[in-house]
């Protein structure tokens, strides 16, 4: 059987330096006849999820938190508080390990892929077979969601890599080419998947729920719309809990207000709990939620119950406490229904049906605990209504430093006076090992 490596578009040696990197192989999928039944083909898939969750539980998360306006850096690392000033520099150490894990989330999914595709097992049925290989097409299209997001353009690798240097010379793609790229698999991923609801894996569902996010950044409000309804409607298997923080607390996950969520456990912990967590309760409260989010969630007339997302310690001060659990087993949130009910809020709102625009956003207002907005035939009132509910309603999950820039809305608000500063560098370890990357405009290599 070949060795089992990862590789992230450049990893090559310089005289100067090194960015081979040495990944652990262990839930990697490589060579021929390595995915031979359904046992196999479940094990490939989980080791995709596996990279799902590792750069979810934490690096990315953080860049989208401590980008915003929520999130405050209690820690002395002066490369994480680059993120609060939006002065990130290419060298930023956690810059570089997200790219590097999404990358190799990409790669195991590439393997399944390719596997599945090429497979003449038999001891596979056509049902578990397109099961899995639809999953790894939707999680190939989050995690390229998830690139351009932060630095638009990307390299797009959709052959597995199996020698150091495969990805070598493979040039960014513009953000309209990883966008299709997005769209594309997870077109893939709705045909092969079934219409059943999990929480925990890619189903026809997951697909719709992250098109509906989809179509929110591409503008296509009409899509947006249908996507976020299919959801809305399926009122069997989704609804908004009620009081809001019945979807987190009392060590609940996959509830009914759950689209996607990654699964964590004692054996596989989520690292999130130690970043808020005070030292009273074995963190290090290195990320705590800053004076005006603590305002705004304690105020009844914008945080409502939402005030349970934070909490005192013995030292008098405010930390986040959406991760809590002593076993390190907190699921990370991808997509809940509110984000369905607001996305088709902001659709309606553009499309001038007010009244949709406005019910759905009082649907989380009312579950929240907050007073009812007048209907309004403002378009840009509501918008801003909604800028302002998102903000709350995902204090602490990985929402507000993205939403403010698809909307336009971060230089106004955030204060940066620098535009070039709403995508992140490209990694300078990364183009040193290869130099056909080019670095978004504005930063230096």
């Amino acid at each position: 059987m070949k060795k089992y490596i990862y590789i992230v578009i450049s990893t090559f040696v310089l005289s100067s330096c090194s960015t081979f990197l040495d990944i652990d192989p262990k839930a990697s999928i490589s060579g021929d006849n390595v995915i031979h039944d359904e046992t196999s083909a479940q094990a490939a898939i989980n080791g995709v999820y596996a990279g799902l969750r590792d750069y979810y539980s934490l690096n990315y998360q953080s860049i989208a938190y401590l980008s915003g306006d929520n999130v405050q850096w209690t820690g002395s690392q002066s490369l994480v508080q680059e993120f609060i000033n939006h002065r990130v520099n290419p060298e930023n150490a956690t810059l570089s390990t997200t790219w590097i894990d999404i990358y190799k989330t990409i790669n195991r999914a590439n393997h399944v892929i390719k596997a599945l595709q090429s497979t003449t097992s038999e001891s596979i049925s056509e049902s578990v077979k397109n099961s899995v290989l639809g999953q790894a097409y939707g999680i190939r299209a989050l995690a390229y969601f998830d690139l351009v997001r932060v630095w638009g353009g990307v390299p797009i690798i959709t052959e597995p890599t199996e020698n150091v240097g495969d990805n070598v010379g493979i040039a960014r793609s513009t953000v309209e080419e990883v966008y299709n790229q997005v769209i594309n698999d997870l077109n893939s991923a709705e045909e092969l998947l079934p219409t059943t609801t999990n929480r925990f894996i890619f189903t026809k569902k997951t697909v719709w729920g992250i098109k509906a996010r989809y179509y929110l950044y591409r503008e296509d409000w009409a899509n947006a719309k249908e996507f976020a309804t299919r959801l809305i409607e399926d009122s069997a298997n989704y609804e908004l809990l009620n009081p809001y923080f019945a979807f987190f607390k009392d060590n609940v996950a996959g509830t009914r207000e759950s689209v996607f969520e990654l699964f964590y456990n004692v054996n596989e912990t989520n690292p999130h709990r130690g970043q808020w967590q005070p030292q009273t309760n074995g963190g290090t409260r290195q990320w705590a939620p800053n004076q005006t989010l603590i305002s705004l969630l304690n105020n009844p007339e914008t945080g409502g119950s939402r005030k349970d997302l934070i909490a005192l310690d013995n030292q008098n001060r405010w930390y986040g406490n959406l991760y809590y659990r002593s076993t390190g087993a907190d699921p990370t949130y991808i997509i809940r229904i509110a984000e369905l009910y607001l996305i088709r809020a902001e659709a309606s709102a553009v499309l001038n049906d007010y009244t949709t625009a406005v019910n759905d956003l009082n649907s989380v207002r009312r579950r929240a605990g907050l007073g009812l907005k007048p209907q309004s035939n403002d378009s840009q009132t509501i918008l801003r209504w909604l800028e302002d509910e998102r903000r709350l309603e995902f204090a602490l999950e990985a929402h507000r430093w993205f939403d403010l820039v698809r909307t336009r809305r971060a230089a106004e608000v955030l204060g940066i006076t620098e535009s070039f500063r709403l995508l992140l560098p490209i990694p300078f370890s990364q183009i040193l090992a290869d130099p056909i990357l080019e670095q978004n405009p504005g930063y230096s290599s």
